[in-house]
């Protein structure tokens, strides 16, 4: 697993790595020594994983998560135990307190990686089970509801607790979460752009270069949705020859 260490302090940052060594399924790529350093070096970076300080200048560690539009498996390390509640809120893989012991991290890495495997599993099962183009679902809003097939659906977007589902000239909100959504479709046809989006291959039009290394896609109902520069990577090996 692609791995971050984000820690302020130097020696945290050497003591941990010295007892990752030990651990092949750990790849460290790169250690950070704040959270501003780190928003830059996610997205390119794209690590599975990251074990985060929490306490740090300028941003601490839950302010970076909140920051990110895509957020990867976290481990909080920290020297205070008061922040455990409000970590498992981020759903933090697990809570480490420095200094960190020997037999505690391997606790963590042997329930990173049992999820990691549960994940992939989940996923192999389900594969049956998506929702395809040509899957029609119902809909309801309020009073109004629908039969639609997927295919006429061009795009999901989350508003708060609901998703705003975008086909024909109607735009009504779901009580979903676009995450559960996510699961649900076919990632061949149905293609996560941002936190925010949920986009149908099918009614892509162009794309173009965007800033900060995203990209800018048109639908061919007029729409433009941005793709965040750590899904325009996705993005471009997926739709690449």
């Amino acid at each position: 697993m692609k791995t971050l260490i984000i820690d302020d302090e130097r020696l945290a940052r050497q003591e941990l790595k010295k007892l990752l060594l030990k651990y092949p399924e750990i790849e460290i790529m790169d250690e950070c020594s704040n959270a501003v350093d780190a928003l830059e070096k996610i997205p390119v970076l794209n690590p599975d994983l990251i074990f985060l300080d929490i306490q740090m200048p300028e941003i601490n560690g839950f302010q970076l998560l909140e920051k990110l539009e895509d957020v990867p498996r976290v481990v909080f390390v920290t020297a205070y135990d008061e922040y455990a509640l409000k970590a498992f809120e981020f759903n933090a893989l697990d809570y480490l307190l420095k200094p960190v012991q020997p037999e505690r991290l391997d606790e963590t890495i042997k329930k990173i990686i049992q999820e990691k495997n549960t994940t992939s599993n989940k996923k192999s099962k389900h594969d049956e089970k998506f929702l395809t183009s040509e899957n029609q679902v119902f809909l309801k809003d309020g009073d109004k509801c629908w039969f639609v097939k997927l295919s006429d659906i061009r795009m999901f977007e989350s508003e708060g607790n609901y998703v705003r589902v975008y086909f024909h000239n109607f735009k009504p909100l779901i009580l979903k979460s676009l995450n559960n959504l996510e699961e649900r479709l076919h990632p061949q046809q149905f293609f996560r752009a941002s936190r925010k989006h949920i986009i149908n291959l099918k009614w892509i039009e162009s794309v173009e270069n965007w800033f900060n290394g995203g990209l800018m896609a048109k639908l061919k109902s007029g729409e433009q949705v941005e793709i965040s520069r750590r899904q325009s990577s996705k993005f471009k090996d997926m739709m690449s020859l």
